[in-house]
């Protein structure tokens, strides 16, 4: 082999490994991702169960039931008619109760609707509310600028 035949298989190895390191990153992200829903969203296109997703809206008013143990059932909405059954078996944030903001991360069980929760995120204050929640509550009329205080496009004013 002449110096630019080794020259040309050295660069086509280092671009194939390259080639290769990122298509396993890309595989492995992919397998991590977790995709963001809202009740209306599922109702028109249904995740298949064993699928993991978060799940966001507002708890239902009247809907959190405590049952044996940590084990909590409640309904997540997102002020339509449409309401998901989530089953939530933990400790829940202090912040957890009806009509506050909520993101659970799980899957659906096999053979029924019932969201099967892992993990239950609360609106850590009245500042804050994620950005594709407000979004789509601020499209139904649910959430106007200015109920977010400070960080929802407000400034926070300091007093002397």
């Amino acid at each position: 082999m002449t110096r630019k035949q080794k020259r040309l298989a050295v660069i086509a190895g280092g671009m194939s490994f390259i080639i290769a390191a990122v298509f396993l990153v890309m595989f492995a992200f992919s397998q991590s991702v977790a995709y963001f829903y809202m009740p209306a969203d599922l109702a028109k296109t249904p995740v298949a169960p064993e699928t993991r997703i978060r799940l966001g809206g507002l708890v239902g008013a009247g809907s959190v039931v405590r049952g044996a143990g940590s084990t909590v059932e409640f309904s997540v909405t997102d002020g339509s008619a449409n309401a998901v059954k989530v089953k939530y078996t933990g400790i829940l944030p202090d912040l957890f109760r009806e009509g506050q903001g909520v993101v659970t991360e799980g899957m659906f069980t096999s053979g029924t609707n019932i969201f099967t929760a892992d993990t239950v995120l609360a609106k850590h204050d009245e500042t804050y509310m994620p950005k594709d929640v407000a979004d789509r509550l601020k499209s139904q009329g649910l959430w106007q600028e200015g109920q977010g205080g400070a960080g929802q496009g407000q400034e926070a004013k300091a007093t002397p």
